[in-house]
């Protein structure tokens, strides 16, 4: 089971006179769909100023909106076994080159043929810290992108990668192709990135999103 989450959410000028559903689409932070926005609304887990509201409710400024997202249940995720690119393997961890094309995890239409069902086959020691559904995965890539990937075998190593990661001290390089010639040879993109205001599939820069050098 995952955690239940609860977020509150302070209405700013910017905001007066908007929907709730549309106000809550626009918070990176949530990271929810529109139809689960809908659900918790209709559920009575989303209230303002301490009352359940509707989808249409208009919000004014220096209002309190609360959102409670309850625990989802661990899918149950089955072995596979497909060949995968073991670059690297010890007693705590695990490197693997994942081909384009493959998602890294279960998820709504992609119950199957993942990364993690393969490594289920693979291993029976996996970390379990990110949880049944993700084991050994310590970060993640894109489907359509092919590259290298740590896996955690204990959940020690698991938490110590995920330190280092956030601290920065594993260093990413990325190859991207492109069409054109760049104006510069090199440089740092500096700006926070977090979820498209309308579009939540894809990602777009943002004042409010989290931290990111490019």
């Amino acid at each position: 089971m995952s955690r239940p989450r609860l977020y509150r959410l302070r209405v700013d000028e910017p905001w007066e006179g908007e929907r709730l559903d549309r106000f809550l689409a626009a918070q990176p932070e949530l990271d929810l769909s529109r139809t689960q926005i809908q659900r918790l609304i209709r559920s009575g887990d989303v209230t303002v100023n301490g009352a359940p509201a509707k989808a249409s409710s208009t919000l004014k400024a220096g209002q309190e909106v609360m959102v409670f997202v309850p625990p989802a249940p661990e899918p149950l995720i089955l072995p596979e076994s497909f060949p995968i690119e073991v670059v690297y393997e010890d007693e705590d961890l695990l490197v693997i080159n994942k081909p384009r094309g493959m998602v890294v995890h279960p998820a709504p239409g992609h119950e199957t043929g993942t990364l993690v069902n393969a490594l289920l086959a693979y291993s029976d020691d996996l970390s379990l810290v990110a949880g049944t559904s993700r084991p050994g995965i310590v970060h993640r890539l894109d489907k359509d992108t092919t590259g290298l990937m740590l896996v955690a075998k204990t959940d020690a190593a698991h938490r110590t990668l995920s330190a280092e990661l956030k601290k920065r001290l594993i260093e990413r390089r990325y190859l991207a192709l492109v069409h054109g010639v760049p104006e510069v040879p090199h440089g740092m993109i500096d700006a926070p990135i977090g979820r498209h205001p309308e579009d939540r599939i894809r990602m777009a820069v943002r004042p409010d999103g989290r931290s990111a050098w490019t």
